[in-house]
């Protein structure tokens, strides 16, 4: 803070300043420097800073002191609203919220789906000032009489992670909510958002707001406070051995090598994987290398007690590192974080940041970040994002362009607060949220229409007269808007079996199977492969096969799309490579020259650019951000296009269509960010393929649109967004199931509505990129991207053996035969290392959360000595009641907590600590342990293998 400038803080009310002398701040940082004064001049502003640097004191302060100099305080009603999109409420933030409020007198509460009906009550006698709650929370407190007439008194409205709501319909439905409670009060009120840092500011801005609403923008760039790095671990000696304890390949044992050691140098790391499964997998590797090394995991599928004891342990200083997904990119508080390694590439720049902003927490301190890679392209891929991060150069932020499943949903909120409404009225309210900025009076009478057409209808109307009624039946209508008040789709699972055995091998998501879940498709789970042989309903029936070559991971649903510019990037590294080589340079020279440019050292660079060197010197010409080339190998023919995620994948499907009705039957098309792999198996080769390059680029932009929205219908892909927009209309009852058959008749009777329309729109948004395809094809068509076909004899060139090489190694292929070992050393490392809550249902008197591990064989209350300790999967706080209240009267969810601690403390009676670890199992009931328990009491190997298969039983059970 420059001296000439005034403190921000004495521009506060006295009473929160004395509280911010009390709290220790000595001054504000630089986001409270230059939020402050503009909040308290009344101005909307959107705050944008890395986590931990006091943006919510920033934004909370200010409304607090202008709060205390009002008047009308003594006026009941809701005067600022605090919306944060996370259903699980920041414990931290809450706290921090709840310490000023009751020091200031100002009544708190929260509200959420969670929230009981006796608190709810409470607060619809008794509103508090300040209101926290959810997005979905406030679109079910509107239409209700009584809590409507609390919301009439808000004056102000703090929206917290901004950045996670703006590109989704959660963001959309958030808007129209916005404009209605403006509606409702009559009158504006100060928005203030905060955010992580974010690509394109001003649109974000303009979501925040409104149409023609002003507001300020307060950014504090990250660019000059993070310090990157990549590694690309190269195996040493000590890495084979450590392979084969640890049952995989020596590249995955040198990465986990290299983490450990920058987690052992420090005191408090966060390492961030891109899907939950790679999660589990890390962890288990190191629990299984070491049970003692203090690393724990978090994602948010994990028991709560262990959430909580993996938070408190970073902060605490028991745990050096978490292994966690994006449940911790957001400002959950573990204290400290030293420095932030992100395991493999993290796909897109804006999530490097925003993962790397989590360390440096103290103002001013560099935030520091490592990108562990495992090939050459997610070398490349980190290296690029890297350089992008540190430029500031962000994805930028894709707002939904007037989605009309929301704005179905919040019509049918407007019938329910007014029985009448004219079309202009609705329009008037609406086109003031920035997503809707053009939508017209044809939009609503679209959506009017097909809510007056449906049954039961939601409204009725007069089209001459342009005018909607509420329905004379209003059931349909009520239970329709209640029963959608996420936007959040909810996405189904599959049992995987085997046929040959009926058991259950494993679970996949509805992302995979939408785009994969076909017969003969190869597939890897559980470090084998399978091959899917039919789908029925909820499961996929499948056999084993030896041979894994096409083989897809089977958490590719999961993956974060790496962005065009990205894959363009990665493309103009190899091209610039080319280059250099025709010009006789070194490639030690070549990694030098880079290393300047990018963030990382040349053995790294030139380790990354290995395959690269090797394709120029075979005499073959390189890929790059603007050449695109063909080749053949076994029965594939492998296409080089460096357009990222969802290009790739809208050139691959076109590419399937137009090749389908030339050979009469469908082709299996896969695709990575720099790779398309079309499977012809012998019916074309890249003559055809060169061929069909021609007749696209000579598709004019129209005909290109036109074919691929031909080829998206027919996709599982479309067919899991029309599923997904229908339920949010209300079309579709949430678990319907469907055979094929009756799918495809579903799909075609909605052709020509809404629903079909905005399923067309979200594919093209989320799964392909339609636009960018057609640009893509423009540019070959004038000639600035050349299309070249090369012949290897059959043998795949070197930079095309990294995409093959990808599939085999990420998927962890392992032999039978060690599978048993790696499964019993990840359960036993897992189980082990979960936290529970256990409770004495002998004194009721004492309570602990604890890992399994830290247990004594004969676990024993330590106030009475009873060996009838209850094990719980809640948090502590939910337990406490049973104590606080021994002998009184408990609420439901009170005496069913009772109950399970009473089956539960029976079993650890009578067994000890096997059946602590047995109870720590996923989804597996007292019942369930009581049976493994029986056939083997101790921790040996045997009890490991019939608790695995008790939760593969417990899986299956929910199919069944």
């Amino acid at each position: 803070m420059k001296k000439s400038q005034k403190n921000a803080f004495d521009l506060l009310v006295k009473p929160v300043r004395r509280l911010i002398e009390k709290r220790g701040f000595s001054k504000p940082t630089e986001p409270q420097q230059k939020a402050i004064p503009k909040i308290l001049e009344g101005k909307n502003v959107l705050l944008i800073s890395p986590t931990a640097t006091g943006k919510t004191e920033a934004a909370f302060l200010p409304v607090l002191s202008m709060l205390l100099q009002e008047e009308p305080q003594r006026v009941p009603g809701i005067k600022v609203l605090y919306i944060t999109p996370l259903r699980a409420l920041n414990r931290d933030m809450l706290e921090r919220l709840e310490w000023w409020c009751n020091n200031l007198d100002v009544k708190l509460a929260v509200r959420h789906g969670d929230t009981e009906t006796k608190e709810r009550t409470r607060q619809s006698r008794s509103p508090p000032t300040v209101l926290i709650t959810t997005p979905e929370t406030l679109q079910a407190i509107l239409p209700g009489w009584i809590m409507r007439r609390h919301l009439q008194h808000v004056r102000w409205v703090i929206i917290d992670e901004v950045h996670e709501m703006a590109d989704s319909k959660r963001g959309s439905q958030l808007s129209l909510a916005l404009e209605r409670l403006r509606w409702i009060i009559g009158k504006d009120f100060q928005v203030i958002g905060l955010s992580a840092t974010i690509g394109t500011p001003d649109k974000v801005a303009r979501f925040l707001v409104g149409n023609g609403r002003d507001v300020e923008i307060v950014r504090v760039p990250v660019g000059r406070t993070i310090q990157l790095k990549i590694v690309f671990p190269k195996p040493e000696a000590e890495d084979f051995r450590l392979s084969s304890k640890l049952y995989t390949h020596p590249e995955v044992a040198a990465r986990l090598r290299v983490i450990r050691n920058y987690i052992s140098e420090r005191k408090s790391v966060l390492l961030f994987t891109n899907t939950r499964a790679i999660s589990e997998v890390l962890a288990s590797r190191f629990k299984v290398w070491d049970m003692d090394f203090p690393v724990s995991i978090h994602h948010g599928s994990l028991a709560k007690p262990s959430r909580i004891a993996a938070e408190r342990g970073l902060k605490n200083g028991e745990l050096k590192g978490l292994v966690c997904t994006s449940s911790l990119e957001l400002g959950i508080d573990v204290g400290r974080i030293d420095l932030v390694i992100q395991y493999m590439s993290p796909r897109q720049v804006t999530r490097l940041i925003q993962r790397v902003g989590r360390s440096g927490h103290r103002i001013g301190r560099i935030a520091e970040g490592i990108v562990v890679t495992m090939d050459s392209d997610d070398t490349l891929e980190a290296l690029a994002i890297a350089k992008k991060a540190l430029k500031e150069e962000l994805e930028p932020v894709e707002v939904p362009h007037k989605p009309y499943d929301v704005l179905t949903h919040q019509m049918a909120g407007l019938l329910l607060k007014r029985r009448r409404w004219q079309f202009d009225e609705i329009l008037e309210i609406f086109k003031n949220a920035y997503p809707y900025k053009d939508l017209t009076k044809e939009d609503v009478e679209k959506i009017l229409r097909y809510m007056h057409e449906r049954f039961p209808r939601l409204a009725w109307v007069s089209f001459e007269d342009e005018v909607v009624l509420k329905p004379r039946r209003t059931k349909a209508l009520f239970e329709y808007y209640f029963s959608n008040l996420s936007m959040i789709p909810e996405e189904k699972q599959y049992l995987v079996v085997d046929e040959s055995s009926d058991s259950a091998v494993g679970i996949l998501d509805e992302a995979f199977m939408a785009e994969y879940g076909k017969p003969g498709i190869k597939f890897i789970i559980r470090g084998s492969p399978w091959r899917i042989l039919h789908v029925s309903g909820e499961k996929v029936h499948v056999k084993p096969v030896d041979d894994p070559t096409g083989a897809i991971p089977s958490w590719i649903g999961e993956e974060i799309p790496v962005p065009f510019e990205v894959a363009q990037e990665v493309g103009c590294i190899r091209g610039f490579v080319e280059e250099k080589i025709k010009e006789r340079l070194p490639p030690e020279e070549i990694a030098a020259k880079l290393s300047e440019q990018y963030p990382s050292d040349k053995d790294t660079i030139s380790r990354a650019l290995a395959e690269t060197v090797e394709h120029v010197r075979s005499g073959f010409p390189v890929p790059t951000d603007k050449r695109i080339i063909i080749e053949d190998w076994e029965d594939f023919v492998i296409i080089h296009a460096n357009f990222g995620s969802l290009t790739n994948r809208a050139m691959a499907q076109l590419i399937g269509q137009l090749l389908s009705e030339k050979i009469g039957y469908s082709v299996v098309v896969q695709h990575d960010p720099y790779r398309i792999f079309v499977q012809t198996m012998g019916a074309a080769n890249s003559d055809q393929l060169l061929m069909l390059f021609n007749e696209m680029k000579a598709m004019s932009d129209q005909s290109v649109r036109d074919g691929l929205k031909r080829a998206a219908v027919k996709t599982g892909i479309f067919k899991r967004r029309i599923i997904h927009v229908a339920r949010r209309f209300g079309a579709l009852k949430k678990w319907v199931d469907f055979s094929n058959v009756s799918l495809q008749r579903l799909i075609k009777s909605f052709e020509g509505t809404p629903i079909f329309e905005e399923a067309l729109k979200e594919v093209f948004t989320k799964d392909l990129n339609l636009e960018r395809l057609v640009y893509v094809l423009r540019k070959i068509r004038e000639g600035e991207i050349e299309v070249r076909k090369i012949d290897t004899g059959g043998n795949a060139t070197p930079v095309a053996r990294v995409g093959i090489e990808r599939v085999s190694m990420k998927t962890d292929l392992i032999p039978p035969e060690r599978m048993r070992a790696v499964l019993i050393e990840s359960a036993k490392a897992r189980l082990l290392n979960e936290t529970r809550v256990f409770i004495c249902t002998n004194c009721w008197d004492y309570i602990e959360m604890m890992q399994a591990r830290e247990l004594p064989d004969l676990p024993k209350c330590p106030k009475c000595g009873s060996t009838a300790l209850g094990l719980l999967r809640v948090e502590e706080r939910k337990a406490l009641p049973l104590i606080e209240k021994k002998g009184e009267k408990l609420t439901k969810g009170e005496e069913k907590l009772r109950r399970q601690a009473l089956q539960t403390a029976r079993l650890i009676d009578k067994y000890g600590k096997p059946a602590v670890v047995a109870l720590c199992a996923r989804r597996v009931h007292a019942s369930d342990v009581e049976g493994v328990l029986q056939k083997e009491h101790r921790l040996t190997d045997r009890f490991y293998e019939l608790v695995l298969e008790a939760e593969r039983k417990a899986i299956s059970k929910r199919f069944w």
